[in-house]
């Protein structure tokens, strides 16, 4: 016989006594799994999950404020701009928030500057929120505000007053590295490196790793051309490396100025991957479907999340209790038609 489950019109809303009873389990176990505590097998996990789902149960998220002085809301400063990194990290984010059982508040910065990033902060202070995230990719100058909930940096943090301060990487130094290499394994004398503009962290982290694989190999340094993520900037350094018949290989440090890149290469006479591979940063999907396909990094965003969110829950909830050890964000290559080995020509 099959057991009926929810509740019709005008039926009291199920408590946490309901979810126990439907999986068989106590109630200090479903207060465990719904508020997200570790030492709760799979097993458990699944079935109190299953019972609050079928009982339609939802967590009273104003009494477990009162209860525990917290808001459960985490708030979030972030570029404004619809970038496909930027966007994506704050996916994740939000996911990685929600499964933890907070609520997201985001801020959004236009210049990235240290005023805007301080009023950024004070705005989600004045909301109550129980910690903050800033994934704002732009570090040049003084964040003047004090915070006195612990603050999350996703990439290098700004000088910034808080109670505890956490930082998380989305691994763009072994990303840098991992795409120099493969073009160096590829048998290039050396790569020329396509920038992003100076003064955020992202553009500095590729740039010394992009050094650092060069150094290893003992392959010489072509100047740095920046760029400012865009793919006409792309085009321009395109322009501007085309005409240098010792280019074979271009580590670009995002993929739609690599696509730029690929674009004016091939205007100017240079093949892809023949006469020139070119390797971009970030994963973005689509360009798997341009032509040639791009070859790239792809930068690790929902485990940068899930890592960085599971640190600072950790600090808000249990702020006396050592820190759990971080975990290494991966490493993708992901291996497409814009790069081939390299052909020594006559001239050459």
């Amino acid at each position: 016989m099959s057991r009926v489950v929810g509740r019709g019109p005008g039926a009291p809303a199920p408590r946490s006594a309901d979810v126990a009873r439907v999986a068989g389990v106590s109630r200090k176990t479903v207060s465990r799994v719904l508020n997200n505590e570790p030492y709760v097998s799979d097993d458990v996990r699944r079935r109190v999950l299953e019972a609050a789902g079928e009982l339609g149960y939802r967590l009273n998220h104003a009494a477990r404020a009162l209860a525990s002085g917290r808001n459960r809301s985490i708030g979030v400063v972030a570029l404004g701009t619809a970038g496909y990194g930027t966007a994506s990290l704050l996916v994740g984010i939000e996911k990685a928030v929600r499964d933890a059982g907070y609520a997201l508040r985001v801020v959004n910065t236009v210049d990235g500057d240290p005023k805007g990033i301080a009023g950024a902060v004070t705005s989600l202070m004045e909301q109550g929120v129980d910690g903050v995230i800033v994934s704002e990719p732009i570090v040049e100058g003084e964040v003047s505000v004090q915070v006195d909930v612990p603050v999350l940096f996703v990439g290098a943090p700004p000088a910034f007053t808080a109670g505890r301060t956490l930082t998380v990487s989305v691994g763009a130094y072994a990303l840098a590295r991992a795409a120099t290499e493969h073009l160096l394994e590829l048998g290039h004398v050396t790569v020329h490196h396509l920038a992003g503009p100076q003064g955020w962290y992202a553009t500095k982290d590729r740039v010394e790793g992009w050094r650092a694989a060069l150094a290893a190999r003992g392959a010489s340094e072509p100047p740095v051309v920046e760029g400012d993520w865009s793919p006409a900037s792309g085009y321009a350094a395109g322009r501007e490396l085309a005409s240098d018949p010792y280019v074979t290989a271009v580590f670009a440090a995002g993929d739609e100025m690599a696509i730029g890149l690929i674009h004016a290469l091939r205007e100017a006479g240079r093949r892809v991957p023949e006469d020139v591979s070119v390797v971009g940063f970030d994963g973005t999907p689509v360009f798997a479907y341009v032509t040639p396909p791009l070859t790239t990094v792809r930068q690790p965003f929902d485990a940068a999340a899930r890592e960085g969110i599971r640190l600072l829950v950790h600090v808000i909830e249990e702020p006396e209790t050592e820190l759990p050890a971080a975990s290494e964000p991966p490493v993708e290559l992901v291996v497409r038609g814009s790069t081939a080995p390299f052909l020594k020509t006559e001239q050459e």
